[in-house]
């Protein structure tokens, strides 16, 4: 399908990490930078046929949502196509739900070395501690929310078809069950998993190093009902299709300890399912960054 990629977020192996002072972080805690490639196809691109494929991956939820036209194409039709495997929040009542991913390694060929993959994942103590910035935000966000509200399972390691990430199931029951879903998205969002902490001084340098805005990616996508009952997930492992175009987005976490050309690898891993489901190799990404000057 793709005629052409062109990768407009690899600078180079920069990072802007946080660094320390007397022994101690100053600054930046962590920052999730993303790298976007623009895809065009000499076709229209089949939305529809793509949703399905992504859709193949039950431990990812798949998704398809009308965007606005781009202000020189009124009449084209735009979507926001992927396959999240990240739950931001569920409410069922007065019960709540949240999975936040962070820390993330790239699945391998054979069944034993894709165990030695997970199993180092979940000895890393660099990812264990990025992901740990994402559990404790957003357990003290829904804290003053909730009368009760725990990770009873603690860390795990989790995957979807082509990565393992490590997740932790938070579930808790609201004070009041009448706050909406969206409502609690909206206080959740954006969580260190997708910005950064602190999340203002994050989104501000995120805002400065990136090339490409970010747009819908990595925002809140999914339901909510008339009682205030739904599930939001958090936007990512998805592509902006326009017509013969598609923009897609994958990022990763930098927090002390992080290696440049590791976490650059592991975006490129990351976009390997739209990269399959386009009919493309899923490594073309990685490729393309190793040549990239």
């Amino acid at each position: 399908m793709g005629r052409g990629l062109r990768s407009d977020g690899d600078r180079g192996p920069r990072l802007p990490c946080p660094r320390r002072q007397g022994g101690r972080e100053r600054g930046l805690k962590k920052i999730v930078l993303a790298r976007s490639l623009l895809i065009e196809s000499p076709r229209t691109i089949p939305v529809a046929a793509l949703l399905a494929r992504l859709g193949r991956d039950p431990e990812a939820t798949a998704f398809r949502v009308r965007l606005p036209a781009p202000a020189d194409r009124p009449h084209a039709r735009r979507h926001l196509v992927g396959a999240t495997p990240e739950l931001l929040v569920q409410k069922t009542g007065d019960a709540i739900r949240s999975h936040p991913l962070a820390g993330s390694a790239k699945r391998a060929g054979s069944a034993a070395e894709d165990k030695q993959v997970a199993q180092a994942l979940a000895q890393s103590e660099k990812d264990r501690r990025e992901h740990l910035y994402v559990v404790d935000y957003i357990l003290d966000t829904l804290a003053p929310y909730c009368a009760e509200l725990c990770a009873p399972r603690g860390t795990e390691v989790t995957h979807t078809a082509s990565m393992w990430h490590l997740g932790t199931e938070i579930k808790g029951r609201l004070r009041d069950r009448e706050t909406p879903s969206a409502v609690l998205a909206s206080i959740l969002h954006p969580t260190p998993a997708i910005c950064g902490l602190p999340p203002s001084a994050s989104a501000r340098l995120i805002a400065e190093l990136e090339p490409v805005p970010r747009g819908f990616y990595a925002g809140a996508v999914g339901w909510s009902k008339a009682n205030g009952d739904g599930a939001w997930y958090v936007a990512i492992r998805c592509a902006d299709i326009c017509g013969t175009t598609a923009r897609l987005f994958a990022g990763a976490g930098i927090v002390l300890g992080s290696e440049p050309m590791s976490e650059a690898a592991e975006t490129g891993a990351k976009f390997g399912a739209l990269l399959a489901a386009l009919g493309l190799p899923a490594d073309m990404a990685v490729a393309g960054l190793l040549q990239t000057s």
